[in-house]
């Protein structure tokens, strides 16, 4: 913060700001709408819950998954228990995930000779997600002799590396 000048004008000088001085910004903030009021109010009578049904009852709440009486997406799907199975419980909890890098990116990105490691791939713009374990396939060709470090291999994929004259290392997650 910088010093106040003495030979500053007083009204060049921007207020300080503080906690005594802190306001929401203009139109942010709105009154309650004050419902039962008269009819002159535009919300009277019915109190903007239309007429008759559920919704102008008092009580009568929309339920977090409510459809409109449509079976609801909890109930439609399928919900076997157990993690032994890749079908079971609702949106699948135990799959496993691995992000995809083809050998016609290691092909196009790296020169010969070059070792391919997690932040050589994340600078190039390959497998940018942390801590998603990283999975080489074979779509593709490979002419380049590289020494790939990743999570897993396809065997195509590990056959391909090896025939153009580069290694496979295989991290431990």
């Amino acid at each position: 913060m910088t010093p106040k000048r003495d030979d500053a004008p007083e009204e060049t000088q921007a207020p300080r700001i503080g906690l005594h001085n802190l306001q929401p910004a203009p139109g942010s903030r709105r009154p309650r709408k004050r419902v039962g009021r008269g009819e002159g109010s535009g919300t009277g009578k019915t109190s903007g819950r239309g007429q008759k049904g559920y919704g102008s009852r008092s009580g009568a709440k929309q339920r977090a998954r409510f459809e409109g009486g449509q079976n609801p997406i909890h109930m439609r799907l399928r919900k076997l228990r157990g993690p032994h199975m890749k079908k079971s419980m609702a949106f699948e909890p135990f799959r496993t995930h691995t992000q995809p890098v083809n050998l016609l990116d290691l092909e196009a990105r790296f020169e010969a000779g070059d070792s391919v490691t997690l932040e050589t791939l994340h600078a190039k713009g390959l497998a940018t997600r942390k801590g998603v374990p990283v999975k080489v396939l074979a779509k593709g060709e490979l002419s380049k002799a590289l020494t790939v470090h990743a999570h897993g291999f396809s065997q195509a994929a590990r056959e391909q590396i090896e025939a153009a004259g580069g290694t496979c290392q295989l991290i431990e997650a």
